[in-house]
This record gives C-alpha cells, sequence and structure tokens, in this order.
C-alpha cells in the first residue's frame, strides 16, 4: 500500500490553537489538547467578563455621582437626582454626569441647582 501524505488543514488549526494559547502556561501553550480546553475556557471567560466590566463601571459612576452630590450640602442622593433629571428630560447618562462630577464639581452643583428650581 502506497503511503498518503495528509493535508496541512489539521495542522493549520492546531497552529491557531498554538498562536493563541502561546501566552498560557506550561502544557496548556504547548500540548495541543490542553491548549484547545484552555481556548474554549478563556473565550468563555471573556465573554462572561465583558458584561461584567459593563456592570462594574455602571456600579463606579453611580458611586462617583452620589458621593458627589451628597458632598455638595444639598441634602441630596443619587436617587433623587436622578428622578429629577429624568422629570426634566434631561438625557444625560451616567457616565458622562460621572466625568462631570470628577472634572466639574461645580458644574454637577449648578445642574442639580437648575433642576430643584
Amino acid at each position: 500500500m502506497t503511503r498518503v501524505r495528509r493535508g496541512y488543514i489539521a495542522r493549520r488549526r492546531r497552529t491557531k490553537i498554538r498562536l493563541f494559547a502561546a501566552t498560557f502556561r506550561g502544557a496548556h501553550s504547548r500540548l495541543t489538547r490542553a491548549a484547545t480546553q484552555q481556548k474554549m475556557r478563556a473565550l468563555v471567560s471573556a465573554h462572561r467578563d465583558r458584561g461584567k466590566q459593563k456592570r462594574y463601571f455602571r456600579r463606579l459612576w453611580i458611586t462617583r455621582i452620589n458621593a458627589v452630590t451628597r458632598e455638595n450640602g444639598v441634602c441630596y442622593s443619587y436617587s433623587r437626582l436622578m428622578h429629577n433629571l429624568y422629570k426634566r428630560q434631561l438625557l444625560l447618562n451616567r457616565k458622562i454626569l460621572a466625568q462631570i462630577a470628577i472634572l466639574n464639581k461645580n458644574c454637577l452643583h449648578i445642574i442639580s441647582n437648575e433642576i430643584i428650581k
């Protein structure tokens, strides 16, 4: 029986996996089976943590806004500020409000005073 030369497709697939897993430690970067499993695990974690990242940033923005509104001495809370913003139909999202709170506290104070009036 003659010798059959295999194609390059399997080798190309393994090479892609190895390139993805190049920064992993130990057998996870060298052995194909371990690298494949680790790659799947890494992709699952990346997908899950993209959602978590959005959650964490929203929490951070809310905390920053709340801290600045309370320290201004307005006897005001984050929830009241957001409620009044929605009542006035001022479309400022939490990210922008948090940036205003950090960079220019007086501006946020002015915004909150205008809403109260």
